[in-house]
């Protein structure tokens, strides 16, 4: 299908740029900032509501304090993007005040897309900033991230961001022209509908030298568009007038092209959720809810692997250890060991009380 077709209705854009499309010589480039820019508002322009995940905070302090960004403690890197998030700012609140537009910078952990109410003040900030025509700037909040809140890279970020504002294309802006089978190919993969094994090996590799972001986190952040029924193009940020080229249908980069059904809000909530167990079940359970659509209850579970507390996500996967869904628990691990494999009216005598009949309600749960 043309590529143009495929863009046809996408209104709402999520723009993504990595550090190797900010910088020059291990500082902020303000005139590839400038070009990102104007091509950014020439968008806009045409009617497109546009929202920004920018790499680069790190580099630009380290570069501003005379550090080397790869000899940097955690603490350093973090006092780096201190510095360096009100110089990425300023850069761009000056460029785009130019082109006669405000900006709003919105910093974010996966801890605020991990509780729903964040994720929804979140969604709403963005979609307020949006109504107002203000450009949302948006990346992770690296002074104050550890592990267990970090988003680990901007493409992940961007899936995260492009799935809270409900975005019709995520474009991924890097050095590199696309999804190639082969370096040694003269052009990128035109268009993928699945991620397959074949794919993620292909993909596997480091970022480049000033970033955190190589291929494969390219591919699984096209995973995550994919299921969530979205669209998602790879292309280089060095090249001329890349978006507005893109938006017109060109066949630049890699474009990915999701399930035809869209998830639902709150589904997409679950999808991003990291899972801190798994449930292994039946092969009844599994036919339940991958084709009758049903509510996961007790009787199905065979195994309950890790710990959790009530309201945490979950893998769900079939006696072979294949994940076919993710959901959200209703009881911790200690009870659902306790209750695994018991009939629904049993849980009451078990557990003294009964707190609810489904282990995780539909609502509650996807599958993949």
């Amino acid at each position: 299908m043309p590529r143009r077709e495929l863009i046809k209705n996408v209104r709402r854009i999520v723009v993504k740029i990595g550090t190797s499309s900010l910088t020059e010589g291990g500082k902020i480039s303000g005139d590839k900032i400038s070009r990102f820019v104007s091509d950014i508002a020439a968008v806009k322009k045409q009617g497109y509501q546009v929202i920004i995940v920018s790499s680069g905070a790190i580099t630009a302090g380290a570069g501003q304090i005379n550090k080397k960004r790869e000899t940097l403690s955690i603490p350093e890197k973090q006092a780096m993007a201190a510095v360096g998030q009100v110089i990425l700012i300023n850069e761009y609140r000056k460029h785009f005040i130019k082109k006669g537009y405000n900006v709003g910078q919105i910093l974010l952990t996966e801890d605020d897309v991990k509780h729903r109410r964040r994720f929804l003040n979140a969604r709403h900030t963005m979609e307020a900033l949006l109504e107002l025509d203000v450009i949302p700037i948006v990346n992770e909040n690296d002074t104050v991230v550890v592990k267990e809140i970090k988003f680990g890279d901007n493409d992940t970020l961007s899936a995260h961001v492009a799935s809270l504002i409900d975005a019709d294309l995520l474009v991924l802006l890097s050095d590199v022209d696309g999804f190639f089978w082969d370096l040694a190919d003269a052009k990128p993969v035109e268009e993928i509908r699945k991620i397959t094994p074949e794919i993620l090996e292909r993909a596997g590799g480091s970022g480049s030298a000033d970033g955190t972001g190589g291929m494969m986190t390219k591919i699984r952040a096209a995973e995550m568009i994919i299921h969530f029924g979205e669209k998602m193009i790879i292309a280089n940020g060095c090249e001329e007038k890349a978006v507005q080229r893109i938006m017109k249908g060109e066949n630049i980069g890699t474009i990915f092209i999701g399930n035809e059904k869209r998830l639902s809000s709150r589904k997409k909530w679950v999808a991003l959720r990291k899972a801190r167990g798994t449930l292994v079940l039946d092969d009844g359970a599994v036919d339940a809810l991958v084709n009758k659509k049903k509510s996961l209850l007790a009787s199905g579970i065979l195994t309950v692997d890790g710990t959790f507390d009530m309201g945490m996500a979950v893998d769900l996967a079939d006696k072979n250890g294949a994940v076919v869904g993710k959901g959200i628990v209703n009881y911790n691990s200690g009870e659902l060991d306790r209750i695994k494999g018991k009939n629904t009216r049993h849980i009451r005598e078990i557990l003294g009380s009964t707190y609810f009949e489904e282990v995780i309600n539909r609502d509650d749960m996807i599958i993949f």
